[in-house]
């Protein structure tokens, strides 16, 4: 299951359980809508509660994110869980944004909410 929010310049997806191919595609369609009025995004992923994902949710997001390589400003992953902030990590290679992976929410939200520029060594 995913819940999807959009804030201004942002969007925030919480997957819960398995992430399945209809939940990766509604993700799709609620970024893409933004992009085509707003241009780039940031993006919260909140993937703690997240148990699995199934395999063509990997290839759909190797797919997506070759394709919208230039539409994402930063991108904050939320997990506890080393193997997901390690293909989180990997994905980076197909999208030209800063990628970051946190603990806690608070931590990604402060980041997302910083000015361009602001906290970068």
């Amino acid at each position: 299951m995913i819940v999807i929010e959009n804030q201004p310049g942002r969007v925030e997806v919480t997957v819960y359980a398995e992430f399945t191919l209809a939940d990766y595609q509604e993700f799709e369609n609620a970024v893409n809508y933004v992009i085509q009025f707003e241009g780039p995004v940031d993006l919260l992923f909140d993937l703690r509660e997240m148990a699995d994902f199934t395999l063509d949710v990997a290839w759909e997001d190797i797919v997506f994110s070759r394709a919208h390589a230039h539409d994402f400003s930063r991108i904050a992953v939320v997990t506890e869980s080393q193997w997901v902030a390690w293909s989180a990590w990997l994905s980076q290679i197909f999208v030209d944004a800063e990628m970051r992976v946190f603990d806690e929410d608070l931590e990604a939200r402060s980041w997302l909410l910083e000015e361009v520029g602001e906290g970068k060594a």
